[in-house]
């Protein structure tokens, strides 16, 4: 029976996660290990410089204090008897799409699957939507057949669902946008400054293949993606202009 590993990043206790366990022990012996607090945001952060602690939170449910990654890495040495056959996390209550996937805790867990060479699934569904069904069922099929014909080395999905009506499924690319962070200042009783990081209204690229295109058009979006971030289109022009930098010879 296949191996595989849940994760998130909402939190052991999400109904996301719940529901994507319960779509995904159809297909094998399921075990999830997730963050014991709400980690959205951290990124493909890993923990250094504290200890990590682990709890059995029921059969097959344990919560760890740490970031997805710290999960993903706890559950494949420490948890799991033998190593998974694919790793899925989600299903993230909120899109990530374009850009934000290098914010997503939720794409963080499925990236660290592909770096240490399993197969591994990012599910997130649009919000306002409280019924995680459908997206669980989506998930499900996907995992399936990444099951049955696995994925390139280093390959990971990236699924995204949209709110109400499913239309359809497009293979689609990440979107691009002109980010703009809006900084909130604000004082506390002491008159000393504090500040939140609040999202702010962006301008995205239209692109008849981007992944925000499809969940706008109704369709689910898949996107392949891939630890490696070189820019290979550059490599030729960087190595024009490493040419004309003069470097002293000792």
């Amino acid at each position: 029976m296949p191996r595989i590993l849940v994760t998130n990043d909402d939190g052991y206790f999400s109904p996301g996660i719940a529901a994507l366990a319960a779509a995904l022990r159809a297909l094998g012996d399921v075990t999830v290990v997730a963050p014991q607090a709400e980690a959205s945001a951290v990124g493909h952060a890993l923990t250094l410089r504290r200890p990590l602690r682990i709890e059995k939170m029921s059969a097959q449910v344990f919560a760890v204090d740490g970031t997805p990654t710290d999960c993903v890495n706890i559950a494949i040495d420490e948890v799991m008897v033998e190593p998974p056959d694919l790793v899925v996390s989600g299903i993230n209550n909120g899109l990530n799409v374009g850009d934000d996937v290098t914010y997503s805790g939720t794409v963080a867990g499925a990236f660290e699957a592909a770096l240490l060479g399993y197969p591994g699934i990012a599910v997130s569904l649009e919000r306002p939507q409280n019924d995680f069904g459908p997206a669980a069922e989506m998930a499900a099929k996907f995992a399936a057949i990444v099951l049955k014909e696995g994925l390139p080395y280093r390959t990971f999905l990236n699924i995204n669902v949209p709110k109400g009506e499913i239309k359809g499924i497009r293979t689609t690319v990440q979107a691009k946008r002109n980010h703009i962070t809006k900084v909130d200042r604000r004082m506390d009783p002491r008159n000393r400054p504090y500040f939140w990081i609040e999202e702010a209204q962006d301008d995205w690229a239209p692109h008849d293949r981007s992944d925000r295109q499809a969940i706008r058009d109704g369709f689910v979006s898949v996107t392949p993606l891939q630890p490696d971030l070189t820019d290979h289109n550059s490599l030729d022009l960087i190595e024009r202009l490493t040419k004309s930098i003069v470097t002293g010879v000792r």
